[in-house]
């Protein structure tokens, strides 16, 4: 069992040092492979070289050249220890950057996509400004001026990512009613305070009060956006962030159902065995483990030939 944000954790904490802007880089080889770590900072993920498996929030996606991740703060991570699997790693430390345009924002938040397979010239370009990246960040030591180009850069890598997103979502944006337009809303609105209070509560009414709707309108939104209700969506969060606490960290199971809002240990793990399948003793067993399990969805197209030079010198 690893400590909280450990491995992965220290190395990124390394990378986004003070000195260099809070923004920094390293490769996926420079990091240990110990078990799951949560992050404290922005992992951006594009790998270079090999195949293999990259685990965010105990979700295993299929690795090859040209796959972009992006693992935010609070999330938990596996990843290394994978013969011939490398990547080139852009992390920051959360708030650094000035907001986006409204159209990007959702990009930096918990909420944001988590996985591309680039292919084309938005490949080229994700590259490219990974690339130089890489690249100023060795060549730059501390300083306004340096902070402010790195920054700069990181923003318009992000840019350019919230264009794919936007590319994505067009199609499925195109001649909705107004009315799965306000039930999108909603439904974003709820994640939004679901992220702010499910430590503090979980039940339905109390988020559609926060939000000035009926229960039944919450559940009308959540079930059109995912086919789950507003209560088994407040379910997984919780159920969520106790499997993180229980694989990257070594508290106590007790403490973790008390920062979940479970005041006996018992009403937590009947919780967690009723959604998650085991018990959390067993689930933090299981999670030590070393190895990843295979990929079960998120299939890579066919690998690309080759990588530009800069990300795999």
């Amino acid at each position: 069992m690893v400590a909280f944000g450990q491995p992965v954790g220290r190395a990124l904490e390394t990378a986004c040092a003070p000195g260099q802007a809070g923004i920094g880089t390293l490769t996926l080889s420079d990091l240990s492979a110990d078990g799951a770590s949560i992050l404290d900072h922005h992992a951006l993920v594009l790998v270079t070289s090999g195949h293999g498996t990259y685990e965010i929030d105990f979700v295993t996606y299929a690795c090859r050249p040209g796959t972009l991740l992006w693992a935010r703060p609070g999330q938990a991570v596996r990843l290394g220890g994978q013969p011939g699997l490398d990547a080139t790693l852009v992390c920051w430390q959360p708030g650094i950057l000035a907001p986006l345009h409204p159209q990007a924002a959702t990009l930096d938040n918990p909420l944001g996509p988590t996985h591309w397979h680039l292919t084309g010239e938005d490949e080229d370009a994700v590259i490219n400004e990974v690339s130089q990246l890489v690249v100023d960040c060795e060549r730059h030591g501390a300083g306004d001026l340096p902070a402010v180009l790195l920054r700069h850069q990181l923003a318009v890598l992000l840019l350019r990512i919230g264009l794919l997103r936007e590319t994505d979502s067009n199609s499925n944006e195109t001649g909705l009613s107004q009315t799965v337009q306000n039930e999108a809303e909603t439904f974003h609105r709820f994640q939004q305070e679901l992220e702010r209070g499910y430590a503090r509560t979980r039940r339905v009414e109390d988020y559609a009060a926060d939000l000035g709707c009926c229960v039944r309108t919450l559940t009308r939104a959540s079930l059109a956006a995912t086919g789950r209700s507003a209560k088994q969506i407040i379910d997984d969060r919780v159920a969520l962030e106790a499997r993180r606490l229980l694989a990257g960290t070594d508290l106590p199971v007790a403490e973790v159902g008390r920062r979940l809002g479970f005041a006996e240990p018992t009403n937590f793990g009947r919780f967690f065995q009723r959604e998650v399948g085991i018990s959390p003793g067993g689930f933090r067993a299981e999670a030590a483990r070393d190895t990843a399990p295979p990929p079960t969805s998120h299939r890579p197209r066919e690998p690309l030939d080759h990588m530009p030079s800069p990300l795999t010198a």
